[in-house]
């Protein structure tokens, strides 16, 4: 089966320049909003499509980079400096002479398709006039699309080299949508001269319908005949339903229909008539813990098809084995891969609570604590020092275990994300808090820490901190530890307790103050 080695991306969309490189079989984009999951998606359908159409629907305007078209009118504006948006797939060998060839950006022989929609050199003049103009006028409308094979040689959506569906979750309720996915799910399941014939029988069937049928209506009617519509947009495609068991999916539940479309997709078939690459767009849109287990195990079934999956979903990219998970961050301008992490730090992630690492990934900024009881105060000590929550920042709070600090500072820092270490310094302040990190520190991440060493721990800060109401909290009753000690032995009930009965008249602790100021900043 001939799949998608490589995509690369220029001026598309958030893109200026980005490059990925995709597994024969399961893919797994996770990242948070603007990341650009459906971005990557969306250039893979449109060079698969071959359409033209597509991209006019679509428009230049909303394809090409924003920022390169800012650059351009801020600078010289001339035709030459005009960008340009290019999507290549390379693919695994194909075995088709007309797929390989050097017409790439890497200029080495592969096979491949791409997109390329540049100024149309035929309308240069009407170019120059356009860009001459006054106020800020971009020629969107004299850009033209051209998909080409490596090769040089033209093809478009009638010359498809791959078998692909795109299924898109977020849009499962529209009628729309539900006519594309069947549509294109036939276009997958039937070759075009087989299409052909049947469209041409159906249109015979129904002007035979037509001569024999109401022609009984017709011949009472005079001047007026009724007859049955034949156009393009009422053809065999456009009839088409899927049914399940005698009912049409468009009146099946949306997670039915989330279930039924992909398993359709996946389900085994003849081998010239398999699918290539299947696109799911948040798959786990309208599905229940049970369904989304039973669709994981679809896809994990999947007969030779490449799946490129876009999620937010801690249990798709766990149970699809998190090793093919590309990880994506707004800020990052390249993906990551655990196989691009230490080995240490990706056994690490493979092992761990998954809903961990995703919540790192998702995140713009993170603040790392060690334990349970500063993570049951840490949104109110925030809180204290804003007069917000952290949310409101767009800061996430994540407990990672003390030992685990480096793991996550080590993805933070291949994915840029913003993050405060917040941790107790053992006694030894410089050993443990600036010797161990050292090689981890970067401009996106500090560690916080008690300078004191004798404020060895959390405990003991918020106790020195707010002794008064500490003593008056952690005293008496069944208590007969002095109120520090009880701490320190019950910390999660003490931080629990702290929370529920003081928690308007905490002072917060200077080291965590600073890294809230930095974190927010």
């Amino acid at each position: 089966m001939t799949h998608i080695v490589k995509v690369k991306l220029s001026n598309f969309k958030k893109f200026k320049t980005f490059e990925i490189y995709l597994d024969p079989r399961i893919n797994t984009l996770i990242g948070d909003n603007e990341a650009g999951k459906s971005t990557i998606l969306a250039a893979i359908e449109l060079v698969l499509s071959g359409s033209k159409s597509k991209v006019e629907s679509l428009g230049v305007e909303a394809l090409l980079n924003a920022g390169v078209v800012a650059e351009f009118l801020a600078g010289n504006k001339v035709i030459e400096n005009l960008p340009t948006l290019h999507i290549e797939l390379h693919l695994s060998e194909a075995g088709k002479p007309e797929l390989n060839g050097r017409v790439n950006s890497d200029g080495l022989a592969n096979d491949g398709l791409q997109l390329i929609i540049e100024p149309n050199e035929d309308l240069s003049a009407e170019i120059q006039l356009a860009i001459e103009a006054e106020g800020n006028n971009f020629p969107f409308e004299f850009y033209v699309a051209k998909f080409s094979t490596f090769s040089g040689d033209a093809y478009s959506g009638y010359r498809k080299f791959l078998r692909f569906l795109s299924l898109d979750s977020t849009q499962i309720n529209s009628e729309y949508a539900n006519n594309q996915y069947i549509r294109a799910m036939y276009e997958a399941t039937v070759e075009q001269p087989q299409r052909y014939s049947l469209q041409n029988e159906y249109r015979l069937q129904k002007n035979n319908f037509r001569d024999t049928k109401l022609n009984v209506i017709n011949d009472d009617l005079e001047d007026y005949d009724f007859a049955i519509r034949s156009g393009s947009k009422f053809n065999l495609e456009t009839d088409l339903t899927l049914t399940e068991e005698g009912i049409p999916i468009e009146n099946r539940g949306k997670g039915k229909q989330c279930f039924i479309k992909t398993a359709f997709a996946l389900r085994e078939r003849e081998q010239n008539k398999s699918l290539d690459v299947l696109l799911l767009e948040e798959p786990e849109n309208h599905l229940s813990h049970t369904s989304m287990n039973k669709l994981i195990n679809q896809i994990e079934k999947a007969h030779n098809n490449q799946v490129i999956i876009a999620t937010h979903s801690s249990l798709i990219s766990s149970r699809l084995d998190l090793r093919k998970s590309i990880l994506l961050n707004s800020s990052a301008s390249v993906p990551a891969m655990l196989n691009d992490l230490t080995n240490e730090t990706s056994k690490f992630f493979m092992k761990a609570p998954n809903h961990n690492i995703l919540e790192l990934v998702l995140s713009e900024k993170v603040i790392l604590v060690e334990g349970d009881a500063e993570y049951i105060l840490m949104e109110r000590l925030y809180e204290i020092v804003k007069g917000h929550s952290a949310s409101q920042d767009g800061i996430h709070i994540i407990s990672v275990g003390g030992t685990s600090f480096k793991r996550y500072m080590e993805l933070s820092k291949l994915l840029n994300i913003r993050t405060a270490v917040i941790r107790d310094n053992d006694k030894d302040y410089q050993n443990h808090c600036i010797g161990n990190y050292q090689d981890y520190i970067t401009d996106c991440i500090a560690v916080y820490a008690d300078l004191d060493n004798g404020r060895y721990t959390f405990e003991v800060c918020m106790y020195g901190d707010n002794k008064v109401l500490c003593d008056k909290l952690f005293s008496g009753g069944r208590i007969q530890l002095d109120p520090q000690e009880y701490m320190l032995k019950n910390k999660t009930k003490a931080a629990f307790n702290l929370l529920e009965e003081q928690h308007n008249d905490l002072i917060v602790p200077v080291y965590i103050r600073e890294a809230i100021e930095w974190i927010s900043a």
